[in-house]
Formats: C-alpha cells, structure tokens, sequence
C-alpha cells in the first residue's frame, strides 16, 4: 500500500525535505499533487494511513471500526508531545474533519462513538471555529480517560473553552456538574506539571477556589500563594478577598506562619491574626510576629490564648509596642556612623553656590529661623542629639532658649514641638527634655511642648499611656493654640488606637458652638487618625454635624477642608463601607459638598488600585469649572491614592497625569505635582524628578511651591544627590520670595531626613501591606498643601509634623535569639517579580554584599549570604531574627 522507502536514503525525513523541495516540478500538474510531492515519503506514508483510517472508521463492521480509532489514537497521541508546531496527525486529518463529525452524529450509542468523540475532541483543537467551544463538547461526551496523555497544549485549550461555556451556564442557570468533573481532572493535571497559575486561573473562572486546597503540595504551594497575592490587587472586589483567604488557608495549612501573618494584615482580619498567634507554638517564631505587626503600625493587645506564659507576654506586647524601635535605629545610626548632628547650614550647603544667594540678607528673618527649625527637626529626627535645641544650655548665654527665642509667636510652637522629633521613639528621654516647656507661661511654647509629646509617641505605645496622662488636661485650656497642641498630640501619639477614652474627651469640641474652627477642625482630623479605617458610626456623626453645623463663612475657610478628610480616614482603604457616608454627604452644602464627596472616595479606594474609582475621578479632573471650585484637587491626589499600590497601576497614573497637567485648570495643575510626590513617595524616579523640576520653575507660585515639596517628598529619607542639587540650584533662584524660599527649605530637610536612615513609604513587606497610619499622616500633609499660603505659609506650620506618622528606619537589622543585634552579611539588590516564572529563578539582581545591618533602598531586597543562620521571616526588613541552622557545618 505504501511506497517502500528508498534503503540508501538513511537520513530520514528532513534530510529527505530539502533534497524533494529544491528540485522544480515541471509538470504543469495540479496544486494538490505538487503538495503532495513536497512531502516526505515517512509523512506521504502517514498521511495514507490516516486517511485508510478515516475510510475504515465509517466502515459497517464494528471490528474493522474499533481497530481504526485505536491506530489513529495512537498516532495522535504519539505526536502531541511537542508543540512547536500543528502534530503531523492533525493537520492530515483537517480535511476530514466535517466527514468523521458527520459520521459522529449519525452513530448508534457505543463505545466506539466515545472513542471517535475523544479523537474530534483533539481535532477540534485546530479546526473548531472561534466560539464554537466543539473541543469541550466532544470530550463531554467521549470516553473520559486520563486527560493529560492528549498532552499540555490540549487540557490548555479546554480550560479555555470550559470558562466561557461555565459563564454561559450561569447566566442561563444550566447545570454545572458535568463541567465541574473536568474543572477537577484538570487542575490536578496542571498541579501535577508546575502550571499552578494556569490552574488558578481556571478556578477563578469557575469560581471554585476552594478546590486549590485539595490539589497543594509542599512543592508547589509557594507559587501558587505567590500568584494569589499578587493576583489579588487586579481584581474587582470582593473577589481579591476571596482569593487572599485562599491564599491564607494554603499557608496556613502549611505552617507558613509569617506569610499568613501578611496576608491576614493585608485583609486587617484580626481573627486570623490571632489564629496564626494560637496555631504556632514556637515562641521565637512568635517574637518575630510581633516585630511584623508593630513594624505594619497597628494597635494589638496579645491575650492568654495566644501567649500563655505571662512573663512571655510581656515581652512580646513591649516588640508589638515598638519600645525598641529607638533602640534598634540608633544601632544602625552607630553602625553607619552618621550619630553626629548636623545643623541646616550643613544641609543647605550655601557655599556651593555662587555668590548671588549666600551674600543675601544676613539678617536672621523669622520665616528663614522657623524653616531652620524643621529642617533640623527632620534631618535629626529619632537621634537624640542636635544643635539647635539639646545643647545643654550655660546660664551665661542659654543657648537652648536662645533658638527657641529666635522665632516668632507660632514659630516657637514647632520650635518646641521639633524636640519631640529630635528625640523621636525614645519615650524616656523625650519627656524629661520636654519637661522644662511644660512650665512656660508662653502659651506657643506650651502648645509646641504638647504637641512634642505627641510626636515623641509616635508609633510606640506604652501600658501607661504617658501622652494621654500629659495632654488630656490640656484639651479644654482656654488659649486655642494649646489647645490644638494637645489634640493634634493626642491624634499622633494614638494614630490607629482607636482610643474610646479619647474620642470621648474629643468629640463634645466638635459640635460645641463656642469653639474656635481651627480647634474643630483639628479635633476632626486627630479623630481620624485614631479611628484610622475603623468606619467608627459615632465618630462619623460628630463629624458631619460638625459639618453641618458651619456658616457659610467657615465653610471657605482653608481649615474646614480638615473636616471631610478626618472623615475620609475613618473609612482609609475600606472600599464599600463609606457608601453610606457618601450619601450623607450629598445633603451638605453645595461649597463643601463635592469636596467631601471627593475626599471620602478617594480615602475609602486608597491603596486598592480599582480602576473603576480611577476612572470616576479622572472624569472629576477633566471638567472645566469656575475658580472657586476646590474639589478637583482631592480628585487629583484620590487618582494618586488609589493608583499607588502596584506597580502598572502607578505608571500609567504617571502617564495620566501628565495629561491631566497639559489640559487641567489651574486648580488642577497645583494638585498635579502633589499627587506624583505621593506616587513616587520616598522613591525618586527619573521621569517624575524631571517633570517636577519643571513645574517648580511654574510662573504660577502655587504650581511651584507644591512641586518643590513634593520634590523633597520623592527624595524623603534618600539623600538623592541630583534632587538636593535641583534644591540647591532653586534656593538660590528664589532667594527674594521668602514663601518659595521656605518650601525649598522644608524640601531639603525632607530629602536629608533622619540622615538617609528613614524612608516616607507607606508600603513594606516588599510593597505588600499598606500602613494605614503612615498613609494617613501623608495624605494630611498633601491635603493641607493644596492650599499652602493659609496652612503651611500661614500659621499652622506644624501640620508638617504629620509626616512623623510615615517616618520609618529604612533598615534590616538582624537580631540573635536574645533580640540582641548580630552582624550577618547579606546581599542587597533590585526585588525582581519572579511570580508565575518556570524553575527557581533569582530574586535579585545586581546585588552587592554587606553585613547587617543595611539600608535597603524603594524596590530592593536582601537575602541572607551565608547559611549559618534561618532567618524567621521570609521577607527580610526591619528587625529579623536569626536562629543558628542545626545542620550548618563550618567549611
């Protein structure tokens, strides 16, 4: 039947190929007959075959037909192995495609029907129309058998054709069983094979992710957490939920404690938190938890189910408390050897410059002093020591008193408050410093030293809450300075708390008729902070009748812009939860009405990525309104909030707005450079760096001021050579506009904060958990910024003070099993996404080798370098505790 094949030609079929494809054919013969000569003599031979097959298969006898299917299986499944191009098999069989579907229909119930299914249903493959789903339907009615022996390119397409038919069930409320079975068999296959993702993707699109715990082995179970989380940020609500409880359950089934720690911090369930605290029994394991939890700023009381040993507990609350922050970064401050103060003439670096500006006007002006006072607060901040306001004072010049004296009325408040900064998380030492003030009949002063104490609590919290005892008896001092010290304190030191003894000492001040607005409207705003994402009912209610109470008069007022955002922190990243809010809010009045709308969206939505909000609010930002509109600027900084989460998202924000500042209003373009600084925060990205050098040259002053802070915002905490040297180059350029001047200056102590020891970011654990506290003192400081000439210009300075709340070491120290800090070396190199990639593939790349403790840069990672030690958590920042590896042998 077939041509006998030539014996000297041994090379086989390719070979064969080239020699057939070079000659011509000279016949004029038909097409079909040239195809066929271009073919190799094995593949003419195949190609017979099947076709004697297909013949054979619609023969009446039953014998002839069962020995065909079972040839032509064979020759299909030998060749699906590889699928670098259509198998040999079916492409032969394309023609005959309709003929055997045909011959399909018209058969009697058999055997032999299922295996003729099973053949079409791998013949579909390449031929079935788009849509058509014919692959799914065979295999539904053939034979069943093990699907994976079809091989991978097959179960692929089926799951494929399995989603859409599942969505068309659904909306036709069909049955699902039968699609089900298959959804199983196929997600076993793809678990089996390394394709994890693939068989995540099926399920979501079934719905059915419960079946992943079925199907996860110790192999395999990282990828697919990993897949999960980071799959999680691109879905529509309350799907991203689901799948990160997955995600949850597979860790936990695993004892992967610390990833479900993350996990349960991320969905803020504080049921799993404690669940992970009961399942694991190893207390190192446990101190390592608390170091999380305290590092991600949230206020947790661990109870004797969780620890039992009281002595343990104690020391475990004190790690959650972050009593050791302070500890830990002036190790690393020593270690750096960076502990010597430096004063703003050292940051300024006024010498570099060429004569114009430095020969300016020495006189000290009190604008000039006060900008001093924050830039050395920021850049000596957490190092106990400066030289501006610890030096011991000699009776003879008092040199303390002298700077606190060289700045106006309410400049001395932020001269005293930025002791409480110098001395940041050393609780200790910051009250006995501050002592002094408290006995100041200088109302400023006194204001200053309570909202110091504040700052100076930020973030640590302690049994015997030395900040409410010192601030709640000034809450209803009669001078309002003093009084907005203390409650601004108490909404720092208690951020996320969620304090009921403080919300009932703050919310009488905000609907009694008598107090001053700018009381109010920071009472509102410290309610925020300490009722951060709560969705606290009662503290939203005081809010809004505070709202509702004000004239129209107060409702310009730049301060009540305060009210709307202390209402949008309650719901801070809490999606659905502020619709009812929102709705209250549609009955204020029309001045204030839109900007509260604006506000609580873009607070509820931050952090999420939704796209759908992103969207809303660039249609906020298009419209082109009168002057005294001022809801579009919270619209502009909600897009940055709610963009900032991941890294696509962030990028095209950047793209957005760019847009935004070539066709916006001029209200819009002074929000612009806001936003990208919250987008870039603490990391100074080229294109952003240059688009804001740009606007900082704007002629409108606005445009300018914001985007020289937020110049200092992206390079907070880095040292950024080229942004100091952009703020430089300005400071001389704005040397006569005193306001400009001041930005420029609060700029250059935000790049050289804590020395290049602290970072701004709201986001860690490898850009995984959002701080609700830090994101809540950034988002404070932007919306005062949006109109600075009344806040930041005018005399309420000290809200620059909020950013005390992002304020972190940017550090990882590595701690023995005593807590006491050791020396590893550790590479540190750009994170590379390794998710859904094939192998073990590297998660850093350019790295360099140091010994901890190390500062780790926005996007870098560290890895151990030595096997000695098991580092207890798998993401290595902050503190990390090593234990010494059992099987590590010595080279």
């Amino acid at each position: 039947m077939a041509p006998v094949p030539d014996p000297n030609n041994v090379g086989g079929g390719a070979k064969r190929d080239e020699a057939t494809t070079k000659v011509p054919s000279k016949d004029p013969k038909k097409k079909d007959d040239k195809k066929e000569e271009d073919l190799s003599e094995e593949d003419l031979e195949l190609k017979q075959n099947l076709e004697l097959y297909v013949e054979r298969v619609q023969d009446p006898n039953p014998e002839l037909q069962k020995a065909a299917l079972e040839s032509m299986r064979q020759e299909i499944r030998a060749s699906t192995s590889s699928m670098t191009s259509v198998p040999k098999p079916l492409k032969f069989l394309r023609p005959h495609y309709g003929t055997l579907k045909e011959f399909h229909k018209n058969m009697v119930e058999s055997d032999l029907k299922k295996l003729l299914a099973d053949i079409l249903s791998v013949l579909a493959l390449t031929m079935s129309a788009e849509g058509e789903r014919e692959s799914l339907g065979y295999r539904l009615t053939g034979s069943g058998g093990d699907i994976g022996s079809w091989g991978h390119e097959y179960v692929r397409n089926l799951a494929g054709e399995i989603a859409e038919e599942y969505t068309m069930r659904q909306s036709e409320e069909a049955s699902v069983d039968d699609l089900m079975d298959l959804v199983k068999q196929i997600v076993a296959f793809h678990m089996k094979h390394n394709a994890e993702t693939e068989a995540v993707d099926l399920l979501m699109d079934v719905e059915d992710l419960d079946l992943l715990l079925q199907h996860v082995d110790r192999a395999n179970f990282r990828r697919t957490c990993n897949y999960l989380t980071s799959s999680a940020k691109y879905l529509p609500g309350p799907d991203d939920m689901l799948v990160l409880d997955i995600a949850y359950m597979i860790y936990m089934k695993f004892e992967e404690h610390p990833n479900a720690l993350q996990v349960a911090l991320f969905l803020d369930n504080m049921q799993y938190v404690k669940q992970v605290f009961t399942s694991c029994t190893d207390l190192l394991k446990k101190k390592q938890f608390c170091y999380m939890i305290s590092r991600h700023g949230i206020t947790f009381e661990l109870d004797p189910e969780m620890v039992a040993d009281k002595d343990d507990r104690d020391i475990l609350q004190d790690i959650v408390n972050n009593t050791k922050l302070s500890e830990g970064y002036l190790t690393l401050a020593r270690d750096i050897e960076v502990m010597e103060a430096k004063t703003p003439e050292d940051i300024y670096k006024a010498h570099l410059l060429d004569g114009r500006a430095s020969s300016g006007p020495s006189v000290d002006s009190a604008r000039q002093n006060l900008a001093a006072t924050f830039v050395n607060a920021f850049v000596n901040a957490g190092f106990g020591q400066d030289k501006l306001m610890t030096v011991p004072s000699d009776a003879a010049s008092g040199s303390a008193g002298n700077w606190l004296f060289k700045n106006k009325e309410h400049g001395k408040t932020s001269a005293a408050a930025s002791l409480g900064m110098i001395l940041l998380w050393d609780v200790d030492a910051g009250l006995t410093q501050l002592d002094k003030y408290f006995h100041s009949t200088d109302n400023p002063v006194l204001a200053g030293a309570l909202l110091g104490v504040g700052i100076n609590n930020c973030g640590i919290k302690s049994d015997c809450d030395p900040a409410l005892a010192l601030l709640g008896e000034y809450i209803d001092n009669e001078d309002s300075s003093v009084r907005i010290g203390a409650i601004m304190g108490l909404g720092i030191a208690y951020a996320g708390s969620q304090n009921d003894q403080i919300r009932s000492s703050l919310s009488p001040i905000l609907n009694d008729a008598t107090a001053p607005l700018d009381v109010i409207a920071f009472a509102a705003l410290s309610l925020g902070m300490i009722y951060v994402g709560s969705c606290n009912e009662e503290v939203a209610q005081s809010i809004i009748f505070a709202l509702m109470d004000r004239s129209e008069a107060q409702l310009g007022d730049a301060l009540t812009r305060f009210l709307p955002l202390g209402l949008g922190l309650l719901y801070l990243g809490k999606q659905e939860s502020v619709e009812a809010t929102a709705e209250v809010s549609k009955t204020f009045n029309e001045k204030i009405r839109k900007y509260c709308d604006m506000t609580l969206l873009s607070c509820a939505y931050a952090g999420t990525g939704n796209v759908l909000k992103v969207q809303d609010l660039l249609a906020q930002c298009g419209e082109h309104l009168e002057k005294g509109d001022i809801h579009q600027g919270p619209a502009v900084l909600g897009l940055a909030m709610v963009a900032m989460s991941e890294e696509l998202g962030l990028d095209m924000a950047i793209r957005s707005l760019e847009r935004v500042l070539q066709y916006g209003e001029q209200n819009i373009r002074r929000a612009v450079p806001l936003a990208l600084g919250l987008l870039c925060i603490s990391n100074p990205k080229v294109n952003v760096m240059d688009t804001l050098s740009r606007l900082s040259h704007d002629t409108d002053s606005e445009v300018a001021m914001a985007a020289i802070i937020s110049l200092g915002l992206i390079g907070a905490g880095t040292n950024n050579a080229r942004i100091a040297g952009m703020l430089r180059n300005l400071s001389s350029y704005y040397y006569k506009d005193a306001s400009l001047l001041f930005c420029v200056r609060i700029a250059q102590g935000f790049v050289h904060m804590g020395k290049g020891l602290l970072t701004l970011s709201p986001f860690h654990s490898e850009r995984l958990l959002l701080s609700p506290t830090a994101l809540a003192g950034i988002v404070t400081l932007l919306h005062a910024c949006l109109d600075m000439k009344s806040i930041i210009l005018g005399k309420y300075h000290y809200v620059l003070y909020f950013l005390v709340l992002a304020m972190q070491p940017r550090m990882m120290l590595t701690v023995d099993e005593n807590l006491k800090p050791i020396s590893v070396p550790v590479r540190v190199g750009q994170a590379v996404d390794v998710v859904g990639q094939a192998g073990r593939p590297k998660t850093i790349t350019g790295f360099q080798t140091h010994s901890t403790p190390v500062l780790l840069a926005a996007g870098e990672r560290a890895e151990l370098a030595t096997d000695k030690y098991i580092p207890l958590s798998p993401i290595l920042e902050g503190f990390i505790i090593l234990k010494e590896n059992p099987d590590y042998r010595e080279e």
